[in-house]
């Protein structure tokens, strides 16, 4: 399947399966207004998505990782897009050997997978997330599940540590690369002959 066909069916899916933010928390006992959530990182926007990963430097790894797998051009569509961007730090965190396997042309389509379990085909604004908890579809056809209602943003078990809305969309740094089900994220590295 093509990826221009992949992501027409994502949206399709997406369209029909509405917002899944759908769980919100039950107000704090004392009315004192919601504090936006801490974040450690800036992220200035650059124009889109893909811009504005480059010219942070503090996704790199992503960025290659976004070329690799023919991915780039679909963070510079017009949107609405959301990318859960795991930043360098997150994607050295690996356990060893993964990352570099990962990228490897032979895993062009696992890594591709990996990918678009990071994105969202719709805007997803903070002021959609806090206070709320649910599933939310990814372009991989696996939710990921975000959690507003604690002082830091969750997704999964990632903590979200920065946050700008670009031209199209939404970029979310976070601390860890996402897996569907706790699964590894590459396969496993195969023995030299």
């Amino acid at each position: 399947m093509t990826l221009h066909r992949l992501l027409m069916t994502a949206a399709a899916a997406l369209a029909l399966a509405g917002p899944a933010l759908a769980q919100p928390a039950a107000p704090p006992a004392a009315a004192a207004p919601a504090a936006p959530p801490a974040m450690s990182m800036t992220i200035a926007p650059a124009g889109d998505i893909a811009d504005t990963l480059k010219a942070s430097g503090q996704f790199t790894i992503l960025v290659k990782a976004l070329d690799a797998s023919n991915l780039t051009s679909v963070l510079k569509t017009a949107g609405p897009l959301t990318i859960l961007a795991p930043t360098d730090a997150a994607f050295n965190a690996l356990p060893a050997g993964q990352l570099a396997n990962l990228m490897k042309i032979e895993n062009a389509a696992q890594l591709q997978a990996l990918l678009t379990y990071h994105l969202i085909n719709a805007g997803v604004p903070t002021s959609k997330i806090q206070g709320s908890k649910g599933p939310i579809s990814t372009v991989a056809g696996t939710p990921v599940q975000i959690d507003g209602t604690g002082p830091t943003i969750m997704v999964n078990d990632a903590s979200v540590v920065g946050h700008a809305v670009v031209s199209n969309g939404d970029i979310y740094a976070i601390d860890k690369v996402l897996t569907p089900g706790g699964a590894a994220a590459a396969p496993a590295a195969t023995p030299a002959p």
